[in-house]
């Protein structure tokens, strides 16, 4: 690993990452545009996936502009047809993906259990849990075949601890966790890894507008580091994960919360 100034900000670059295919899901905004963007940085190919084509392409713009490759790779993957298709594209465009961040997701709001009907349950069990299961394993078996490749997965504080988030949220998260360790021993011997990221509070567009200076202020006092978390931070514990730096990884769930593990 090699350290890169970037915007006065020191950053990890893995070189091992040069010329490898990543796809990463959830990558048009917040923690996934970030992903998108530090995998670039250390010379993978990036093709980025979400459901808004405009936000797609903002990450893809960027990312040419530092002289990167990334390409749009559009589509819902809680539908499997779709996921289908989306490894065609991806495997034609850029080549067999090496480095898989399942990162779609993001239906945590609080809902009390009582007022959570089967279709919100439904929904958020499909976008949370049955989203992952539809992309990895539409991946996995090219991976197992080359014999290699890392998986990473994105669980939440909310499937390690109760907290905020509504049921079907903290369930789905926690079956992210036991999904990746099962899977991650079950593939082991094939040369693929799997772990997974569990952030805790990530400063993103919906919190911006919801909350006040004051109210973040108060947010940030409950972590020992004394503040929320940024996309990068889980970007840069994501490109760990994906670089050869963490071969003897696997099964691992890494809790991203600013030392509120702790307490």
């Amino acid at each position: 690993m090699d350290m890169i100034n970037d915007a006065g900000a020191r950053r990890p670059h893995y070189p091992d990452l040069a010329g490898k295919v990543a796809l990463v899901t959830g990558g048009s905004r917040g923690i996934g545009a970030a992903t998108c963007r530090a995998l670039a940085a250390s010379g993978a190919r990036i093709a980025v996936n979400g459901r808004d084509h405009a936000a797609i392409d903002v990450v893809v713009a960027a990312i040419a502009a530092d002289g990167g490759t990334a390409v749009p790779a559009p589509g819902d993957v809680t539908d499997a047809a779709v996921v289908g298709r989306l490894r065609a594209h991806v495997e034609q465009t850029l080549g067999p993906v090496e480095v898989l961040a399942v990162f779609a997701g993001g239906q945590g709001s609080p809902v009390p259990t009582v007022e959570l009907d089967p279709a919100r349950w439904q929904a958020v069990l499909a976008s949370e849990l049955t989203s992952v299961y539809l992309t990895v394993t539409a991946f996995l078996p090219a991976m197992i075949s080359r014999g290699g490749g890392s998986i990473i997965t994105m669980s939440s504080t909310a499937g390690r601890h109760p907290g905020g988030a509504n049921a079907a949220y903290a369930a789905a998260k926690a079956g992210v966790v036991m999904f990746t360790r099962h899977l991650a021993n079950e593939v082991a011997r094939h040369g693929v890894r799997l772990n997974c990221l569990a952030p805790s509070a990530v400063l993103n567009d919906r919190m911006r507008r919801s909350m006040s200076a004051e109210q973040l202020q108060r947010l940030s006092a409950v972590f020992p580091l004394g503040r929320v978390g940024q996309p990068d931070d889980i970007a840069q514990a994501a490109l760990y994960l994906a670089s050869n730096a963490s071969c003897w990884v696997t099964g691992v769930t890494l809790d991203l919360t600013g030392g509120r593990v702790i307490l």
